[in-house]
């Protein structure tokens, strides 16, 4: 499942936050409770790269996440370059 890490700015009280969705939603401001929040812009997590000790894990959220991430490992490599090479084309 999509993945994203959302920006939102209130346009009343100009608080800014950052929230986890598995899409680009509104949101409501925790400050001031200003409802329907867009976000200015949006990460996409659905596929990421993580570190574990001499290694470069790629992770992808799974069609079956629903509150959290969830992530599975897809494949691993020695140097970040292939990782995001993966990532780009889908082989090493």
């Amino acid at each position: 499942m999509a993945w994203f890490r959302n920006c939102y700015e209130c346009p009343r009280c100009a608080c800014k936050w950052t929230d986890l969705w598995s899409c680009m939603c509104d949101d409501d401001c925790r400050q001031c409770g200003n409802r329907h929040v867009s976000p200015y812009e949006s990460d996409d997590l659905t596929e990421i790269i993580a570190r574990r000790g001499s290694r470069f894990i790629v992770l992808r959220s799974p069609e079956s996440a629903e509150h959290s991430a969830d992530y599975v490992e897809v494949a691993a490599f020695a140097a970040i370059e292939q990782a995001a090479a993966f990532l780009e084309t889908g082989e090493e």
